[in-house]
């Protein structure tokens, strides 16, 4: 969302999600590509080939000019991110970087003038940079140097100055930096810092930030940071496992806002008055909130929610904010979709949304408040080769797992999967290991169910949005607790009737890429198929060699994943490598040579033992790709191994 500031929202999975795979340094065995549709046997409807589904266009973020004429975004279209102004009444768009390499993503427009804030790394290495792009086309680099990172903390109250953090400094901490607008940008250090918390959103008045202190992935603690005294004040005192995260400063400063799960098994909406230190709660569902925002002006307050696996937007007018006045009212109609990046432009007369579903990517919307015309679509990003209809429709499916707990997941059937006509199939394993598969569009598994597999996208014990009890399940019990509900969910996929019993494999990226090859060494005969795309083979190197810049979340990852000083039997034990002897299943292996969470030799060194074997493994390394493929070409190519792998053994 485009507000004064822009929270650093901490994800504290160690993995993440994201998946996706110009030329490999190393592949071995592919197929003929199909270069055109060819239609499925029994439903007539057309197999895409992944070129279409990878011509779809994905977007990125919204930021309006200073006249709401246009909006600052990223898109794909070239083949890579870059950054781009899209007219706000829909005449079209213009194209304001041009990389071939590096993925280029807008950040914001200056608030007087047409400069804007972009960001991009090198090759996927992570260590991204803040650049202003001038008028004149000139791209200065804000935080110039090697191996640091830095990110955008959001715009002061006035506008009139921005926020960056750096570790440039000290590569495991991050400091805030105030960067003025006049020649040459001169920034003065706002916040040193000296104990591994993360700086987070910055009051409106310029006189506080909210910082947050982690205990473990569970836990965790807000501050305030009186950043003229350096005053620090505890907001969320607590015992036993809390976990909360900064929302927004109200626009007079008085309040921060911040979800919370003390006391209950989801996060509520709080917020706490600066002026008396007195807390209360503002909104709370059967669901986590993610948060709440106030618009631009303050005279909206937006609140997103995980709902099942769907994100849930409720819209309140504000009244008298020190009362806790907010009247709800209705959401802009986007026809069902889920409504997500919620930003609105000076003055609050627009708003920008993007609205996603299962058989479409995010696209772009702009609507006047307060007016009774829809809103205007400003994009088109699924690939016009594709009728909407031909993709399925996702469906939240729970079942029993190995000790009775109840497992969720999202489900996707091919049309013509029956029980005539079984399929094959894949579990599917997201990222984290406290990451979610949702109910929204994802390129691959349209794909993969285009071509006629199932695919069950689990959400086994330790995955985020369904409380903290179920949550924390998984805690150093990875590899095995939630490794169970993997192996538990191939008997559901059975009892659907519409999947062939001998054909069902296992896939995922980073944790679930982990996920794949434990199945395939712990419990070998379970699936016939394995598609690992940068996961973890060996916990005691991956914990061992945390980037820098995670310092301050290495103690929350040991808590949750062992400490290879005092756990190192346990790490050992749950980590394929040193068990690779029991895998014969084939694999395809896809992982970047510039990850810096999982290292190549992580593939390297686990290709090799398997294939000792005498088992078969595809091997696909991209030199210009980090932990998350950005790169079309690579998507292409990296996707149809897949595919056609699964083909020739699934």
């Amino acid at each position: 969302m485009q507000y004064r500031k822009l929270g650093s929202l901490i994800l504290l999975g160690l993995l993440l999600n994201g998946c996706g795979p110009q030329e490999p340094v190393v592949t071995d065995t592919a197929l003929d590509a199909a270069s055109a549709p060819a239609e499925a046997a029994d439903s007539g409807i057309p197999e895409y080939p992944i070129e279409d589904f990878m011509n779809s266009v994905s977007y990125r973020g919204a930021s309006f000019s200073p006249d709401s004429s246009k909006l600052l975004v990223s898109h794909s279209r070239s083949g890579i991110f870059n950054v781009y102004a899209i007219n706000t009444d829909g005449s079209g768009e213009v194209q304001l970087t041009d990389s071939s390499s590096d993925a280029m993503l807008a950040v914001s427009w200056f608030p007087e003038d047409e400069r804007f804030l972009f960001t991009a790394d090198q090759g996927g290495n992570e260590l991204n940079h803040m650049y202003v792009m001038e008028a004149d086309g000139e791209a200065v680099d804000l935080t110039p140097g090697e191996e640091h990172r830095a990110s955008f903390l959001g715009w002061a109250g006035d506008y009139q100055s921005f926020y960056v953090q750096s570790n440039e400094r000290d590569p495991r901490f991050f400091d805030v930096y105030e960067y003025q607008l006049s020649d040459g940008y001169p920034r003065q250090m706002l916040f040193e810092n000296q104990d591994s918390v993360y700086p987070d959103d910055i009051s409106p008045d310029g006189q506080y930030m909210a910082v947050m202190a982690l205990s473990t992935t569970s836990d965790n603690d807000i501050y305030i940071q009186n950043l003229a005294s350096g005053e620090r004040v505890h907001v969320t005192p607590h015992e036993s496992d809390v976990f909360n995260l900064v929302s927004d400063w109200s626009p007079d400063s008085r309040f921060l806002y911040y979800s919370s799960d003390e006391g209950g098994e989801f996060q509520r909406l709080m917020r706490y008055d600066v002026t008396t230190a007195e807390k209360e709660e503002v909104l709370a569902m059967d669901w986590d909130i993610y948060s709440g925002r106030f618009s631009r002006e303050g005279e909206y307050f937006v609140v997103t929610a995980n709902v099942d696996a769907r994100t849930e937007l409720r819209l309140f007018r504000v009244g008298d904010i020190a009362a806790g006045q907010m009247t709800e009212i209705e959401a802009p109609d986007l026809g069902g979709v889920n409504v997500t990046s919620v930003s609105f432009a000076p003055g609050d007369e627009l708003v920008a949304m993007y609205g996603s579903g299962s058989r479409f990517p995010s696209d772009l919307f702009v609507h006047e408040m307060g007016s009774d015309s829809a809103p205007r679509q400003l994009t088109n990003s699924l690939n016009a080769n594709i009728n909407p209809e031909h993709l399925v429709e996702a469906e939240v499916v729970r079942f029993a797992s190995y000790d009775g707990t109840e497992i969720p997941g999202i489900l996707w059937i091919p049309h013509d999967a029956s029980e005539d006509n079984q399929a094959p199939a894949l579990v599917w394993v997201h990222g984290g290991p406290g990451g979610q598969t949702r109910a929204t569009y994802n390129g691959l598994i349209q794909y993969l169910v285009n071509h006629g597999y199932v695919v069950y996208g689990i959400n086994n014990r330790g995955s985020s949005g369904y409380g903290k009890t179920f949550f924390a399940m998984d805690d150093q019990r990875h590899g095995e607790a939630d490794l169970g509900d993997v192996v538990a969910s191939k008997q559901m996929l059975i009892n659907t009737g519409v999947v062939d019993p001998e054909r069902v494999g296992i896939i995922g990226g980073s944790y679930g890429g982990y996920m794949v090859v434990a199945a395939l060494a712990f419990e070998p005969e379970v699936f016939e198929v394995g598609v690992d795309i940068f996961g973890v083979t060996n916990w005691l190197r991956t914990l061992e060699n945390i980037p820098p810049w995670w310092t301050a979340q290495k103690d929350a990852l040991y808590a949750e994943m062992g400490d290879p000083a005092t756990d190192r039997e346990r790490l050992e034990r749950i980590s394929p490598l040193f068990h690779a002897e029991n895998i014969v299943k084939p694999m395809i292996v896809l992982q970047g040579a510039n990850d810096p969470r999982v290292l190549q030799v992580e593939s390297d060194e686990m290709v090799a033992a398997v294939r000792r074997n005498d088992v078969h493994v595809d091997y696909h390394v991209y030199p210009d790709e980090g932990h998350g493929f950005r790169n079309r070409e690579n998507q292409i190519q990296g996707y149809r191994a897949i595919r056609e792998f699964l083909d020739r053994y699934l």
